[in-house]
């Protein structure tokens, strides 16, 4: 087996306003053919981490319970800290929850949070230990 992720798909609660929070809001490129049945966005490479549940709980300032953590992140790695700082104010702009402010990580990087309309955790770090192109 070739050590990948192809296709990482979220079960939203309105389509429509979805496709518009990550193609209008976030600016992630909707694949051709959308016809209001699924909505496919072409990003670069996708990466898997595997990270104690209560953990990443924590690290989100998520209860590990019940239904405020849904047992997983969704990660985005940027070039910079500023970066970072840009991407979760462009999320809340559009319509996503910061539930943690970007602020310096114990690791040596600089991350924070926010929710998409559904609910879905999503990750914006810098690492300076990843060389992103």
């Amino acid at each position: 087996m070739e050590p990948r992720i192809s296709i990482i798909t979220l079960g939203v609660q309105d389509l429509e306003r979805s496709v518009h929070f990550y193609q209008d809001g976030l600016g992630l490129p909707l694949q051709k053919g959308y016809e209001g049945q699924i909505a496919f966005f072409e990003l670069s490479g996708t990466w898997l981490a595997l990270y104690p549940r209560e953990a990443l709980a924590a690290d989100a300032n998520q209860s590990g319970e019940g239904e405020g953590f849904q047992g997983f992140t969704l990660a985005h790695n940027v070039k910079t800290g500023e970066n970072v700082d840009i991407l979760i104010r462009q999320a809340a702009f559009a319509g996503g929850q910061i539930v943690k402010e970007p602020q310096k990580a114990d690791w040596g990087g600089y991350s924070g949070y926010f929710k998409d309309p559904d609910g879905f955790l999503w990750e914006i770090a810098w690492n300076p230990y990843l060389e992103i192109e």
